[in-house]
């Protein structure tokens, strides 16, 4: 059986496909950066090549910002769209890395070897196990099962400023039957899982003036507002006792979670217990009557994020600030509106300042409403029997915490239905220093790619 000569395939070069992954690593792709414009196109241009060496059809696309890698290759199957990103974050704190981030080693941990290095996991690792499957196949077969197109883009560490537009500008080319996207992680390790909703992200800053001047407080302490003491007052409205968000209308468009997926879920293999000790809690903190994962999964929320005002060097100066300042972001579920829940928190905010308080916004920070897939499409139950071949486990659909505005794009701009399938592990410090990629996740992350192209073009 191919499908059979392509899983020993992947078995049989897993060093060579770990040296590419290495490659690509050592590629400081930093979008955030400007001084990183140059290895930003580097890395671009590595991906058109290893493109390129498996027939597939590479370009890199200008943009005003940093560069698309796009791809196409035809096969007898349903048209896919695959999509990563190939630009990372920044490595600050760099003195906390135990070695060079952009020099990746292979290391032996308690929990398996891993490959450690900037991007590992998020989201060059992720890409190449798709890039992988397809290699693997391609050498067996001579062909791939289905119609792929490839969408790499280099700015979604940095807001992707420049997506929409190219999005927009070329919908005709990016069309596809279903978009695939491989930058999520299982819900515990060994437990494949397909994303079933993504929270969305409404962000927020504003200021509190009071005083025309910072004052002294022998002078005004007392009769003077204290924009400091204005703004904690303000802030402890935004939650009742149960931890419920208080502002008016915020949970309009929050729905329950069915109850069959709800059982799913609570059968997913997901460790309260570790969860919360991992980072010092022993119980959680949100909406009262929701369990840690509804939480985490399908409940909005509403956190304070940074306040900051008046004196803070060394020592004490008696100052009471004129300004004081918050950062703030909500996590948006179900049929969440973002522009009309900035309405709603802006106003809650204005009504309750106190006499000869102002209030200024921030008016350029951006909101994107929850992602929630079409999981009655056949393709997710047969990726979902594919993964669940691989890992020995059932494969469980899951909610997702954080928020991937892709999948909210790729369904406005292109009409295009989104599946989910990652294989990071929580612990991969994504983002902070010590990356890490698990070499199982690697591994068998080709080698489910695999199965499920094989599963998608057989239908």
């Amino acid at each position: 059986m191919s499908l059979d000569a392509i899983l020993a395939r992947i078995d049989d070069q897993l060093p060579t496909a770990l040296d590419r992954l290495t490659g690509l690593l050592r590629i400081p792709s930093i979008s955030t950066d400007p001084a990183y414009d140059a290895q930003c196109e580097q890395a671009a241009d590595w991906l058109v090549e290893d493109l390129q060496s498996i027939g597939i059809d590479a370009q890199k696309r200008k943009t005003p910002g940093k560069p698309m890698v796009v791809g196409h290759i035809d096969g007898p199957g349903p048209h896919l769209l695959f999509y990563g990103h190939y630009d990372v974050q920044p490595v600050d704190p760099l003195e906390l890395w135990h070695t060079d981030p952009f020099e990746p080693v292979l290391q032996d941990t308690p929990h398996g070897k891993v490959i450690r290095g900037r991007g590992s996991s998020d989201d060059k690792g992720q890409l190449m196990t798709f890039v992988e499957a397809c290699r693997a196949y391609k050498a067996v077969t001579g062909s791939l099962p289905c119609k792929i197109t490839f969408f790499f883009e280099g700015e979604e560490e940095s807001g992707s400023p420049s997506l929409i537009p190219f999005m927009e500008e070329n919908a005709p080319e990016l069309s596809a039957d279903i978009a695939l996207i491989c930058d999520t992680s299982m819900v515990s390790p060994g437990v494949p899982s397909i994303a079933s909703q993504l929270r969305g992200m409404l962000k927020e800053e504003f200021t509190i003036h009071g005083p025309t001047v910072d004052l002294h407080s022998g002078h005004y302490g007392g009769p003077a507002l204290n924009p400091l003491r204005e703004m904690a007052r303000i802030i402890s409205t935004f939650h009742d006792d149960t931890g419920r968000v208080a502002i008016d209308g915020f949970y309009k468009g929050v729905h329950e979670v069915p109850a069959d997926l709800l059982r799913q879920w609570q059968s997913c293999g997901f460790d309260e217990e570790t969860y919360l000790s991992s980072v010092g809690m022993t119980r959680p903190h949100g909406e009262e009557g929701y369990s840690t994962i509804e939480q985490q999964w399908a409940r909005p929320t509403l956190e304070i994020n940074g306040m900051w005002g008046g004196y803070q060097g060394a020592g004490t100066k008696t100052v009471i600030p004129a300004e004081a300042h918050c950062k703030l972001t909500c996590r948006l579920v179900g049929d969440m509106d973002p522009d009309r829940i900035r309405d709603r928190l802006r106003f809650h905010v204005e009504a309750h300042l106190s006499p000869d308080a102002r209030v200024t916004w921030d008016g350029d920070l951006e909101g994107s409403a929850a992602a929630v897939m079409n999981t009655d499409r056949p393709e997710f139950e047969l990726a979902r029997q594919a993964l669940s071949d691989e890992w020995n486990r059932e494969a469980v659909l899951v909610g997702m915490g954080g928020s991937i505005p892709i999948a909210g794009f790729f369904k406005d701009i292109l009409n295009l239905d989104s599946m989910l399938i990652g294989f990071a592990h929580d612990d991969d410090a994504i983002h902070s220093p010590n990356e890490k990629y698990n070499v199982e996740s690697f591994h068998k992350g080709m080698r489910s790619w695999a199965r499920v192209l094989h599963a998608l073009a057989k239908g």
